[in-house]
């Protein structure tokens, strides 16, 4: 079978295009027929080395930690799936990827793939989905008529937070790029801030209960975000190399996020899909082939929304 590989940590250079054998799947494991895999800033930090700590993986590594596919092959002691189930999964950070035509999958992470939209556009759901859900309702424990601010709306978390908090009956307040105001309003944001003009802290004058930070920005910013919570709310940060800043007088938390695989939680994301509650967007779709230079380009910061990865043109 085809798939993507590096044999060594290096820039987008090292991304091969290979034949490799095919997986046989183990006790508890599922082969699964890749639809697609999607690509997230999490791949780049793998590939480049800068994740070795947290994150070992074995060398050659296969990189894609979202599946979207079907069901090929079960090991032994798999129960509530069969050969021919669309599924979809948040794989094993430290196993090999779905970057190729086959992967295996622990049978106990995956999750009905939805019914309403293609099996490929559902590899851009599962670990962006749970990381909005996550933040918001396991750390942000967001209920209705609460205030949320999300910054770092326009990208494919955000773009997942905002239809949550909004269908959980939240005022949502979300700082974009001019790019994707369009986005982010249609997800439902409340109140959209152009973060390029204006400081978010001279617009929000009434407290949030939570503040959700998505964006890159610096230890500053981040920062300046806790005065805009109320006493007893929460700072949720996944810019994971910085801290989330906390008020210990006022009882604001302050949580950094990092992002589990749950296949409950993606099951009920799933059901949102499938009711149309939720919606998935898919920025762009490219050959498996063409990994290697998405990754160069995403390195660029030139890969703008959620873009999935699929083994063939068929």
């Amino acid at each position: 079978m085809k798939a993507v590989r590096f044999h060594e940590y290096g820039d987008p250079g090292v991304l091969r295009y290979e034949d490799v054998e095919q997986p046989v799947p183990a006790v508890g494991e599922v082969r699964i027929r890749v639809a697609a895999t999607s690509f997230n800033s999490v791949d780049g930090n793998i590939r480049g080395g800068f994740m070795q700590g947290p994150i070992p993986v074995a060398l050659p590594h296969t990189p894609g930690i979202d599946v979207a596919g079907t069901v090929d092959a079960l090991g032994e002691g798999v129960n509530g799936l069969k050969a021919g189930d669309d599924v979809v999964g948040f794989l094993p950070m430290d196993g090999n990827g779905a970057a190729a035509e086959y992967v295996l999958a622990p049978a106990g992470i995956l999750a009905p793939a939805p019914k309403s939209v293609p099996l490929a556009d559902a590899a851009a759901l599962p670990v962006v989905g749970l990381t909005a859900y996550q933040a918001l309702f396991d750390h942000g424990r967001l209920t209705a008529g609460q205030r949320v601010l999300i910054n770092g709306a326009g990208g494919a978390v955000g773009g997942y937070a905002v239809q949550l908090a909004k269908n959980a009956g939240a005022h949502v307040i979300a700082t974009a790029s001019p790019r994707s105001r369009e986005a982010v309003t249609s997800a439902g944001a409340d109140d959209v801030i152009d973060h390029t003009t204006t400081s978010v802290t001279a617009v929000v004058t009434e407290p949030v209960d939570v503040a959700l930070n998505l964006a890159p920005v610096d230890p500053a910013e981040l920062a300046a975000l806790l005065p805009l919570v109320r006493p007893g709310g929460v700072v949720v940060n996944t810019t994971v190399w910085m801290p989330a800043p906390s008020d210990e007088e006022r009882g604001v938390r302050g949580i950094d996020l990092f992002v589990r695989s749950d296949a409950d939680q993606l099951a009920q994301l799933v059901a949102l899909i499938d009711r149309g509650e939720l919606r998935v967007d898919v920025a762009e779709r490219v050959l498996l082939a063409e990994l290697p230079a998405l990754h160069a380009r995403a390195a660029q910061g030139a890969v703008h929304g959620k873009v999935i990865v699929v083994p063939s043109a068929g």
